[in-house]
């Protein structure tokens, strides 16, 4: 009996020996996803697939792939000199767009971690949340509002450099999952964890990153806030120190913990969720930095000139198709088909697209006089 056990089991194990040397690398690590993440981690292989069938690569997983064409992509490189609050910042230690988005990565990768969930799939999403967002930061997309259109957030135009703006004009063809994971992460003052259904992703990893966000921009905002001598340590209220920590470290290992051991599993469904505490600190926090930081006169002030700067170049490059043709060619930006997109979505398009730098730049090319020689 024991001997035929044993050979059952052989045979067995012979068997799956053969169709793991059939399987290809990608199969491998779908096949390992289904063996430790939780049910609520999203499967690369029960992805909704793409707008545009491919190939699947047999190598890395539809999410993997994803993650990469973002890193890769025009938009990602660009965060580099994107304003994340100081505007076109000289200094070597202020926080810009791209470093931001790392900090929301690597915050959202740890939480994804730890509760088993798709990591691929959470970085995907969180190095792509803020590919749309204009130069001088949320100043920026404030001016755009008022000069272009009400509608205009940078959530919705980071989707739209991935499924239009990109590659020449074809987008990354990404998942459905890292798409909606994009769309969904902005929460502007809203909840922390939004109590309507219509605000969430439509995968944890998703709901994960918008919370990344906030704990990410709360504890680096406040950093190069006292950087600058905008505010003082002391100017911090106490029981957000007391709660959440003096110490960047300290306060984002406060809100990730609380996070993961906060949540639950209620009837079957997984509850992000955050104690009443660490909640309630928070958001004190993030009042203190909208009515201290975000609003002080030294921030407004330079959100002010953004602003003339964005709009003078967006009524020039709309009224002078000529000098909009001329620099797109100059700065090779053929993203997108020009004839194809009415002239004031295209100049939207452009100046979305721009760093603080590029924008400056642009703005004494087109305005300033020129010596003659």
């Amino acid at each position: 009996m024991i001997q035929r056990l044993c050979g059952f089991e052989t045979e067995v194990f012979l068997c799956e020996c053969e169709q793991a040397k059939s399987m290809t690398i990608r199969e491998k690590f779908e096949k390992r996803e289904k063996s430790f993440l939780s049910p609520f981690g999203c499967l690369s292989s029960e992805s909704r697939g793409r707008e545009r069938f491919e190939d699947p690569c047999p190598i890395r997983t539809a999410f993997q792939v994803d993650r990469d064409r973002i890193v890769y992509s025009n938009a990602f490189r660009r965060l580099k000199y994107k304003t994340q609050v100081f505007l076109a910042p000289l200094g070597d230690y202020y926080r810009t767009r791209l470093t931001h988005t790392l900090e929301v990565a690597q915050i959202a990768r740890n939480i994804s971690r730890a509760m088993l969930l798709n990591e691929d799939l959470t970085e995907a999403i969180a190095l792509g949340h803020d590919l749309g967002h204009p130069p001088f930061g949320h100043s920026g997309e404030k001016t755009l509002q008022e000069i272009y259109s009400q509608d205009f957030f940078h959530n919705e135009q980071s989707v739209r450099v991935v499924e239009v703006l990109e590659n020449n004009g074809m987008g990354l063809n990404l998942t459905y999952e890292v798409r909606n994971g994009i769309l969904k992460h902005s929460k502007g003052f809203g909840k922390i964890i939004p109590d309507d259904p219509l605000e969430l992703a439509s995968t944890f990893e998703g709901r994960i990153v918008r919370i990344a966000d906030i704990i990410a921009y709360l504890n680096h905002d406040l950093d190069d806030a006292i950087r600058s001598g905008v505010i003082t340590v002391e100017q911090v209220p106490e029981s957000c120190t007391r709660i959440i920590g003096r110490t960047h470290s300290q306060r984002a290992t406060t809100m990730i913990r609380d996070l993961v051991f906060s949540s639950e599993v209620r009837n079957g469904d997984l509850i992000l969720k955050m104690s009443e505490e660490v909640s309630s600190a928070m958001n004190t926090l993030r009042t203190f930095l909208y009515d201290n930081v975000y609003r002080s006169p030294r921030v407004h002030n330079e959100f002010v000139k953004a602003k003339k700067i964005l709009t003078e170049l967006y009524e020039c490059l709309l009224n002078r198709p000529d000098i909009f043709k001329k620099e797109l060619s100059a700065v090779e930006m053929s993203w997108f088909n020009y004839n194809d997109l009415s002239h004031d979505r295209s100049v939207c398009d452009f100046i979305a697209s721009m760093t603080d730098r590029c924008a400056l730049n642009l703005y004494e090319k087109i305005f300033f006089p020129s010596p003659l020689i």
